[in-house]
């Protein structure tokens, strides 16, 4: 008996063992490799001034061996314990500089040896620009004179990047608060060899905690001190002359923030107890005023542990929140206080209280005003002038308000009042310019302010500048875009009273550059770079949005892509490729828009199938897929019923254009694109087969919600489960390639989801293929796997759509 067992679990193992494949990193095939391997252009910074331009150069991807270091994963962080930064940052590796009227790059000079440069960051007065460099032990901080193009190192390894930027300039454009790692810290901990030294206990009060799937929680009291230990440092002032002199004691500091006028700062820093179903940004903390010397003036809040928070988008937590100085006053903070519980069920007048508190705090917040949905943004101008903005998910409604701080009695102005989905009727975004406290305000001029839209229409993308009157709140058009072949970014109006204006320009084989252009001599452009197209061998491909109609009357849109050298007079029927991302909406008119212009640049990449038109291959990328519930219907009470529809709305729209054989059709897509393409697998019979990369198949995962959706499981278990590729595997006979990298930090797309949903098909004889990419995460960045995974990709469509 014993023999016959065993024997049966060595076929077993044997059977397992012979349906993997020992597959080395592979390329894919010449003309794809061609357009994925290329030199990346340099991003660009300008300073303020619009003087200086810095050219940040970076690899085009990281290497497998970039992703292969040591990593700490606690309180939603991931971190190098050796250099104390994010082992998640993506680094630059050479600077340059330029004047903006010159034509000549400067190398930066005296950069660090195989620079590995984050956190740039500009000085008050542009003159310096500040920037972190990690070597083999540690972060360092390094400094440029712009004028001069010279780089000098200002600290040695020892800052503490764990939480992001680890300095902040000071007034004086001379000195730098900088987090450096305790001179006392204590080794971290090893969990995997100290013992534990008891079990691990949770418990629930009967307090409801309706918490989505976060990933990188704390798990035990290691992580717990280990998570202390990185999170600690000591402030310093640093001096550009590399003087470093103590400002305040060890802390885990998570903020900090000088007043406009630079006499205050508030440090806030994390409290205990920590939590281990929630993210740092949920641990108490604590806020602390102190003058420029580094005496205490105020504690101004402390936010308990919050775990426990009301159902719901619009839900927040009680207590002070958003706390930030004013940007138009020397040292005054503003702060939001919920009027309903922080529960968007309950039934109130006013959701929100907006309050003012002037330094030194001796005496109380003043109300400044009171929003009837829930508050989102401020943003001050003048004594007398302020544009506040509140919101309400469940209708998709934003408001924007005019009011005059210097007087909260009178009742705010209405300016917008609109759906936050309705991309046409977007006024655009109130344009900002530096005051004397270097921050930025609104715009304003002879009692005008100026708001820049992107200008989507039914008739194609316009981008313009709107004039507003601020006594009338009337709006007048100061420029539209007028290209029909070429796509115009406006990025911000430099010199109203000359009518420049800075704009990124692009078309669908011209790569984006940046320009002046003067509003008051339309023709007159004036160059800054010069970027080349890095694409050559797809410029002249055949690029147009198409727009169509879902059977219930929906307007639908897509970029359709036709095959490098494809005869339209002949119309050769070719398999199509379609790759899309569902969204959720609450009417018609709103998931009918498209925010697609056919100039825009065709920038192939891993996130989409447009490397395919080299291969002879339709594209049809960024089909539109919404998904709608009007009134009190939810969206995804139909969820897969769109879908379905969404999918034939898109064939038949391009085989009526007479390019495909639509038994040849392919669907993709990442993360919720990637759900979608599993649910149509399972659910219709259009697809020859599919890609799904990265996404979640079991709801009953993400009990609390996933996605658009507020509902918990117990409240709708069938949305949760008609929604469920898993629960429905049985019906899945398509063949289907699953794609997930292997240490995934997204809330609810837990690299299990994939493993799990291959196991049932695998289960149940569905043909399908599963690769899990070593080392990434929510989104891939190796160079490695990505041409592995183009690879893979590849030869999958090859083999179930092509032949």
């Amino acid at each position: 008996m014993k023999l016959k067992m065993s024997l049966l679990l060595f076929l077993g193992m044997s059977l397992q063992t012979f349906a993997q494949e020992n597959v080395t990193y592979q390329k894919p095939s010449p003309s794809i490799l061609t357009l994925a391997d290329y030199e990346r252009a340099p991003s660009v910074s300008m300073d303020t001034k619009k003087e200086y331009l810095l050219l940040s150069y970076r690899n085009t991807y990281k290497s497998l061996d970039d992703l292969n270091q040591d990593e700490l994963r606690l309180g939603g962080l991931r971190i190098n314990p050796t250099t104390n930064i994010s082992s998640t940052v993506t680094y630059v590796n050479n600077l340059k500089i330029r004047k903006v009227k010159d034509q000549n790059e400067v190398q930066v000079a005296g950069l660090p040896q195989n620079p590995r440069i984050s956190n740039i960051s500009w000085s008050p007065n542009d003159s310096k620009i500040a920037f972190t460099h990690t070597a083999a032990t540690g972060v360092e901080l390094w400094t440029i004179d712009v004028a001069l193009a010279t780089a000098k190192k200002v600290s040695e390894a020892t800052l503490n990047a764990n939480i992001g930027s680890p300095f902040v300039w000071m007034k004086d454009n001379n000195t730098l608060l900088v987090k450096m790692l305790p001179k006392n810290r204590a080794a971290l901990l090893d969990s995997k060899k100290d013992l534990p030294t008891g079990p691990i206990i949770s418990n629930a009060d009967g307090s409801k905690s309706q918490n989505r799937t976060y990933p990188d929680m704390l798990k035990n009291m290691n992580d717990e001190i280990n998570f202390e230990n990185i999170m600690t440092s000591e402030l310093y002032k640093i001096n550009l002359d590399g003087t470093a002199t103590l400002f305040k004691k060890a802390a885990m500091y998570a903020g900090e923030s000088f007043s406009p006028d630079g006499n205050y700062l508030m440090l806030t820093t994390i409290q205990k107890p920590f939590s281990h179903i929630v993210p740092l940004s949920r641990f108490p903390s604590k806020s602390v005023v102190y003058d420029k010397d580094g005496n205490e003036v105020k504690t101004v809040n402390e936010v308990p542990l919050t775990e426990i928070i009301p159902k719901g988008f619009m839900a927040v937590r009680k207590g002070k929140r958003n706390m930030s100085w004013r940007a138009d006053k020397p040292a005054t903070l503003v702060y939001v206080e919920a009027l309903d519980g922080g529960d968007p069920a309950n039934k109130v007048d006013f959701r929100d209280e907006v309050l003012l508190w002037n330094a030194p705090f001796t005496s109380p917040a003043n109300t400044l005003v009171k929003t009837p949905q829930r508050f989102s943004g401020i943003m001050w101008g003048t004594e007398n002038v302020a544009v506040l903005m509140d919101e309400w998910y469940d209708t998709r409604n934003t408001k924007t308000y005019l009011i005059n701080p210097a007087a909260p009695e009178q009742a705010p102005k209405v300016i917008f009042d609109r759906n936050s989905q309705d991309v046409y009727a977007d006024p655009g975004n109130f344009e900002t310019r530096k005051n004397e406290f270097n921050r930025y305000v609104l715009a304003i001029e002879n009692n005008k302010t100026f708001l820049i839209g992107a200008g989507f229409t039914k008739n194609g993308q316009f981008p313009f500048i709107s004039e507003m009157d601020l006594k009338t709140l009337q709006t007048k058009r100061l420029y539209t875009s007028s290209y029909t072949d070429k796509k115009e970014d406006i990025l911000e109006i430099e010199n109203l009273k000359e009518g420049t204006v800075l704009v990124q320009i692009q078309s669908k084989n011209e790569y984006p550059n940046y320009y002046l252009r003067n509003i008051k001599q339309k023709n007159k452009l004036t160059p800054i770079t010069t970027f080349q197209n890095p694409f050559e061998s797809i410029k002249n491909v055949n690029k147009e949005v198409i727009k169509y109609t879902r059977k219930d009357g929906v307007q639908l849109s897509g970029t359709l892509y036709l095959p490098v050298g494809y005869d339209k007079v002949k119309k050769e029927k070719m398999p199509l490729l379609i790759w899309a991302y569902p969204a959720e909406y609450k009417d018609k008119n709103s998931a009918g828009q498209s925010t697609q212009n056919p100039n825009e640049f065709t920038f192939p990449n891993y996130g989409s199938f447009v490397y395919w038109v080299t291969k002879g291959y339709v594209v049809l990328d960024d089909a539109a897929f919404p998904i709608i519930g009007e009134g009190t219907t939810e969206p995804n009470d139909n969820f897969i019923t769109q879908l379905v529809d969404n999918a034939e709305a898109a064939i038949n729209a391009v085989d009526a254009l007479g390019y495909i054989n639509r038994k040849k059709v392919a669907v993709g897509g990442h993360s919720y694109g990637a759900f979608m393409t599993a649910n149509l697998l399972t659910h219709s019979n259009l697809f020859a087969c599919g890609i799904a990369r990265s996404g979640a198949y079991n709801r009953t995962l993400t009990p609390f919600g996933f996605q658009s959706e507020q509902r918990n499981y117990w409240e709708s278990p069938e949305v949760y489960t008609a929604m469920s590729p898993f629960m429905n595997a049985g019906k899945m006979k398509t063949p289907m390639l699953l794609v997930h990298g292997e240490a995934d930090n997204n809330p609810g797309t837990f690299t299990l989801q994939t493993e799990r949903y291959f196991q049932a098909l695998k289960g149940l004889g569905a043909p399908a293929r599963m690769v899990i990419l070593p080392k990434e995460s929510h989104g891939y960045a190796a160079k490695e796997n990505i041409l592995h995974l183009l690879w893979e990709q590849d030869q999958f469509l090859e083999k179930y759509l092509k032949n």
